[in-house]
């Protein structure tokens, strides 16, 4: 199944003293764009959003980007739209609950456009993508998995593009399980379509298990989620399907709520996401390895994560 792989530290002389919560996106003139948040700790005033281009002679210098120098910055999250433009979605907020959806666009992963909000005005514990990337569907929709994490619940959503990420309209958020007040708490979705109209996520949750969601109408609803046998230690996860309908999820199989944040391994599914066998072990040393990115370009895989919030690690796996 893996014909190579190649593991690499994007930088090596640290920008920051703390980073975390990378994406990554293969670019079509072969080259690699990946970010992240950086500053001295996470959810200090001094977080901002770092980006970074892979060329043929290696990782380049980080950019810093800002939608304002005295607010932390979270979750950048990479998209390539129709025209073929870079949008860099990411989070600002003095708190989670408190955060707005700010983006920028780009033609090269270089240069960026001033800031925005992506729904402005909106306070709604942020819009778009919260973590992992957003869909286009068979229909050019896109969805984008989402979560809300005011009065300390958590919820997951999908917001709706149908004009390309310029507008947004959100969803209910997803049911859980309800019998005697029990409900599960459900953050940061990852999303893909099997079959056209056909949707699911898999979500990062608090009760040991990744959680699973379907939708037959394009995203529009959602059934009531349930669990999956896959474990979660309330930490995030990330999913890709490729051409040939299998998918690669890559998170750490711990099953306990905050539990270690290692190893972390690459599975494959065969039949659609109901169960996954592990492919690869990406880190299974004492530390933490965390917060992965994946997505797919011309059969390779290309992934990347927290390494001890020091680092910021990219593998490049060619599959058959």
């Amino acid at each position: 199944m893996i014909i190579s792989q190649k593991k690499e530290f994007i930088f090596t002389d640290k920008p920051t003293p703390n980073c975390h919560a990378s994406t990554v996106l293969p670019l079509d003139n072969g080259s690699v764009l990946a970010a992240w948040f950086a500053g001295t700790e996470e959810g200090k005033d001094d977080v901002d959003i770092m980006t970074c281009v892979r060329t043929d002679k290696g990782w380049q210098k980080p950019v810093r980007i800002s939608a304002d120098p005295n607010i932390p910055h979270w979750n950048p999250v990479l998209f390539q739209k129709q025209n073929g433009e870079i949008i860099l979605f990411f989070k600002v907020g003095k708190k989670i609950s408190e955060w707005q959806t700010y983006f920028c666009l780009s033609d090269d992963g270089i240069s960026w456009s001033a800031p925005q909000e992506l729904v402005p005005g909106d306070t709604s514990d942020g819009r778009g993508p919260v973590k992992n990337k957003p869909i286009r569907l068979s229909d050019g929709r896109v969805l984008a998995p989402a979560s809300d994490e005011r009065n300390k619940h958590w919820c997951a959503f999908v917001d709706i593009s149908d004009d390309d990420c310029k507008t947004w309209r959100r969803i209910k958020n997803i049911c859980t399980p309800s019998f005697f007040k029990f409900y599960v708490p459900m953050i940061q979705p990852t999303l893909w379509e099997s079959e056209k109209g056909h949707v699911h996520m898999l979500t990062r949750t608090r009760v040991g298990k990744i959680y699973r969601s379907d939708s037959f109408d394009n995203g529009e609803t959602w059934c009531k989620a349930y669990s999956t046998k896959m474990p979660n230690n309330n930490s995030g996860i990330d999913l890709v399907r490729v051409d040939d309908g299998r998918l690669f999820l890559v998170c750490n199989p711990v099953s306990e709520d905050w539990g270690a944040r290692t190893p972390l391994e690459l599975f494959v599914s065969t039949d659609n996401g109901k169960s996954f066998s592990k492919v690869l072990c990406l880190e299974d040393k004492k530390g933490e390895f965390s917060y992965p990115a994946i997505t797919v370009k011309n059969n390779t895989l290309h992934i990347t994560y927290t390494y001890n919030r020091e680092y910021i690690v990219y593998w490049q796996v060619e599959i058959k």
